[in-house]
């Protein structure tokens, strides 16, 4: 990670954050609809350092609305101006973190510099007149449970630890949603999978066990947690089923970050969930969920 994305995101943590709970108590129940040409939109992303398109060529300082940054989140908000529509963005998203401070602890025990997680830290900022919270959340928690397997945890029994971790990601994202939903009730949720991290340019050299763990935890992430969100109202762009956020000319130099390609590619599909009447749920199976074979 940029050292300039940990010392802007520790230091105006405590600052900045507190300043974007502060909207109105009064709001509809009922979900917005699309936006369009002169919809006004509220738009907060949830997210890590994807959300504030760190591999980029213009990345953006954490909490700025960025408005020439190249990350998929700047990237949507020109999107969505360029429809017509009225934009206000609040990006909570925190380089290195995790989904929740249970994660965050597994993290940090393993030596990972962890700043925060979704729950505590972005979760309770979601503005309460959002219209549009998109989530992008698991590729610092699926390293965190890879490096956790690396330093023997789960002992003899790898693979039953990284069931153990599907499920608790599953039990903390439901947590992330219902308190979203509570603050912003009036919010259109657009949710990405994850792609396949056994795929990932950063994954090349890894031995076939340690592929096939990170196969089994990332796919696990997105079709036992991410995936059945999309029976629940929510829109769920599928990264895992798309060529291309595996393929080595999106990603950045780290093999883990996306470039503009990629970032660009992110933005294009969250904008056909955001804009759609009706968006389709993902694949149910598809080449990309068994790059290596499975154990």
């Amino acid at each position: 990670m940029h050292r300039y994305a940990t010392i802007c995101a520790s230091a105006l943590l405590a600052t900045v954050l507190g300043a974007c709970g502060s909207s109105s108590n009064d709001s509809p129940t009922a979900p917005s609809p699309p936006p369009t040409a002169g919809s006004t939109v509220s738009y907060t992303a949830v997210g890590a350092s994807d959300a504030t398109g760190i591999g980029s060529s213009a990345p953006c300082v954490p909490f700025t609305p960025c408005a020439g940054g190249m990350g998929y989140v700047p990237v949507i908000v020109r999107q969505l101006q360029g429809i017509g529509s009225t934009v206000t963005l609040t990006n909570l998203g925190i380089p290195t973190a995790v989904i929740s401070p249970g994660f965050q602890t597994l993290g940090r025990q393993y030596g990972r510099d962890i700043l925060g997680n979704f729950i505590d830290q972005e979760m309770p900022f979601v503005p309460r007149d959002s219209t549009l919270v998109t989530i992008f959340a698991g590729g610092n928690d699926i390293h965190s449970v890879a490096d956790a397997i690396d330093h023997g945890a789960g002992g003899g029994d790898p693979w039953a630890y990284a069931d153990q971790q599907i499920k608790a990601f599953g039990t903390d994202f439901a947590t992330l949603l219902k308190g979203i939903r509570d603050r912003a009730p009036r919010a259109r949720i657009v949710v990405a999978n994850l792609p396949n991290f056994a795929g990932i340019p950063m994954h090349a050299g890894r031995s076939l066990e340690q592929r096939q763990l990170l196969q089994k935890i990332s796919v696990g992430f997105t079709t036992q947690v991410v995936n059945p969100l999309a029976g629940q109202g929510i829109a769920v762009v599928d990264l895992l089923c798309d060529g291309r956020f595996t393929s080595g000319s999106y990603f950045s130099s780290d093999g883990f970050h996306p470039n503009d390609a990629g970032y660009a590619a992110m933005a294009g599909e969250f904008m056909k969930a955001i804009t759609a009447n009706g968006y389709p749920a993902p694949q149910g199976s598809c080449a990309a969920m068994t790059l290596v074979p499975p154990r």
